[in-house]
């Protein structure tokens, strides 16, 4: 055993040492900026556990997409649906194998690209939630809604060089630094709260909860004969089986190994709960002897198999006159929604890997970063699929020891080879992961402690943040929820000093966070080209290199003086003067 060790740290230092070591900056190195305690194997071994987290996407954003229809054409008048015509069924079949290999090549590359470019342990996949409105909602059930398939992927095409507009001048970069850090963190923390609630849920998890008729949730775990067609449990609940082996051998077993340091711990946990579940003749069996079962067993069965991306390569519809207004409309949803929820989450994994700069509020290569994500999101509207997004399944490899973009690249080559094997990782099932994500969540939430809970006007919007992400079942969702009370809470507590002239102020707020719609770090492009064209026209500041702004909620002044440089003016200097001091003091 010892000799396995010093065999691998000789490993490790060689690759360390190497020109390849000091690309990804790994312990050893010599680059100034390396990253400590980082070894080769550590980020092989942290992009296997990102992929075995991540693979259920693989048969199940397939699954989701397929249910739109595609490019399949339905030619039964009575039935809108095609529900019963076995030629349309047959197009959806093989629409639904076109959607595994270009779910599992997208999220290849874009896995591989944003770990080589941004050197961050992040992963890239079609979105869960973007993909179900983006088939149930804008497409419809087999074609049945507002746009047709093609016309919908135009829309993904045509945000994703939007996102790359917006993440060159800086509005992304911009949006993520005004936001309050105890925002920021309770994002982070919600995120991991939303990871657990889908690992406790039956689409990707070990179905203990599903959604009530009576309350939001209720206790599930039931067998699949005792489910209604919502889902939820009739009766026997807590009696499934695959529930149980989940809990026992996917989380109790996984969290025994991490108690005792075991590296590879969560692989180990997703491994033998999915081998265990591939026998027929059990009855916690992924492939249970019916029609669903069937299929997926003779799929499991061709081992290594390539199916070509025939039906949804580049189908895009440019004829967008149509359904202009639809198309717009969707547009502008995937937006808004991609926009907060993917920042957000791209935000919160940088902050969990410990890469984000706590003065100025940004990670290194953010618009590298952002650029890709845009980029990728238009490429997998070439496939076929759904906006790309960042994965918050990401942090069971940071978990694992990961920090540089060798877990991402690791990630992104096993859904290369899974393009070739797409019947064994799409035959993981959801409940060898569900534990996995619920012990990834519960590392997440760790951070909660650093929310600023002394001042209430930070507080409730942190608590809204973090219970509406889970609740909500939505990353963006929540985070706009919370930015809203933000608002408003604060918005008031302004006024009313305004009002009063300082005079009825929070008792406790000198505890509150300190909050500026000028953060620090580099000036967005359009705001410092703004201030040049005003100063040039003789508006604004006499001294062009002044930018003076107000704290939010309180009544001390704060004035920001920088160096106008172009599109890189740093934000220098703090000079906040107390009400009830004459004295100043730099920040």
């Amino acid at each position: 055993m010892n000799t396995v060790q010093k065999a691998m740290e000789s490993f490790n230092n060689a690759i360390g040492s190497s020109t390849f070591g000091r690309i990804f900056r790994l312990e050893g190195s010599g680059h100034e900026k390396e990253i400590k305690n980082t070894k080769f194997t550590t980020e092989i071994r942290a992009g296997l556990t990102t992929f075995f987290t991540m693979a259920y996407i693989i048969a199940v954003n397939a699954s989701i997409l397929a249910d739109s229809g595609g490019n399949c054409i339905c030619k039964d008048p009575k039935d809108v649906t095609c529900s019963t015509d076995p030629d349309y069924a047959a197009c959806v079949q093989g629409l639904n194998r076109s959607l595994i290999t270009a779910t599992a090549a997208i999220a290849g590359f874009s896995s591989f690209l944003f770990g080589f470019l941004t050197n961050m342990p992040v992963c890239l996949a079609p979105g869960m939630g973007l993909n179900a409105y983006f088939a149930y909602q804008v497409v419809g059930y087999h074609g049945t809604g507002s746009i047709s398939y093609g016309l919908a992927l135009t829309a993904v095409f045509v945000e994703g060089f939007v996102f790359i507009f917006l993440s060159l001048i800086g509005m992304r970069q911009w949006l993520v630094k005004i936001i309050p850090m105890s925002l920021k963190i309770a994002s982070a923390c919600g995120i991991g709260l939303f990871l657990a609630e889908i690992g406790l849920s039956y689409s990707a998890g070990i179905g203990a909860i599903s959604g009530g008729k009576a309350t939001p949730l209720e206790i599930a775990g039931c067998p699949p004969e005792y489910r209604d067609g919502f889902g939820v449990c009739t009766s026997h609940k807590m009696t499934n089986s695959t529930m149980w082996i989940g809990i026992f051998c996917g989380g109790i077993f996984t969290s025994y190994l991490m108690t005792y340091k075991v590296k590879s711990a969560m692989i180990a946990g997703i491994a033998l709960v999915s081998i265990m579940s591939w026998p027929r003749s059990t009855s916690f069996t992924y492939f249970p002897r019916n029609a669903m079962g069937d299929d997926r067993f003779e799929f499991f069965k061709k081992v290594a198999n390539f199916h070509p991306i025939d039906k949804t390569l580049n189908v895009l519809d440019w004829d967008i006159s149509k359904a202009p207004s639809h198309f717009a409309l969707a547009l502008f949803t995937f937006l808004y929604v991609d926009i907060i929820d993917c920042t957000a989450t791209l935000y919160s994994m940088a902050r969990f890997s410990g890469v984000v700069d706590p003065e100025s509020g940004d990670f290194p290569r953010s618009t590298l970063a952002y650029c890709t994500d845009a980029l990728c999101i238009s490429v997998g509207a070439l496939f076929g699929c759904s906006p790309v997004t960042t994965f918050i399944e990401s942090g069971a490899g940071i978990v694992e020891g990961g920090k540089t973009g060798l877990t991402a690249m690791t990630c992104g080559i096993c859904f290369f080879i899974s393009m070739f094997f797409a019947p064994i990782f799409a035959s993981i099932p959801p409940w060898a992961t569900g534990c996995t994500l619920v012990l990834v969540g519960c590392l997440m939430i760790r951070q909660v402690v650093n929310i600023n809970w002394r001042y209430i006007g930070d507080a409730v919007p942190a608590f809204v943040t973090l219970m509406f992400i889970p609740f909500g079942y939505s990353a963006a969702y929540g985070l706009i929820a919370g930015l809203m009370t933000y608002t408003a809470l604060n918005g008031m507590i302004f006024v009313t000093k305004l009002i009063t002239r300082g005079y009825i102020v929070p008792d406790d707020e000198d505890n509150r966070e300190y909050w500026t719609i000028v953060p620090q770090g580099k000036l967005p492009w359009f705001i410092t080209t703004s201030q040049k064209i005003s100063h040039h026209f003789g508006y604004g500041n006499s001294d062009p290199k002044e930018v003076t702004s107000s704290i939010k909620s309180g009544d001390s002044q704060a004035r920001f003086r920088s160096d106008s440089k172009g599109s890189d003016t740093e934000l220098n200097t703090v000079v906040v003067i107390p009400r009830d001091e004459k004295v100043s003091r730099k920040v």
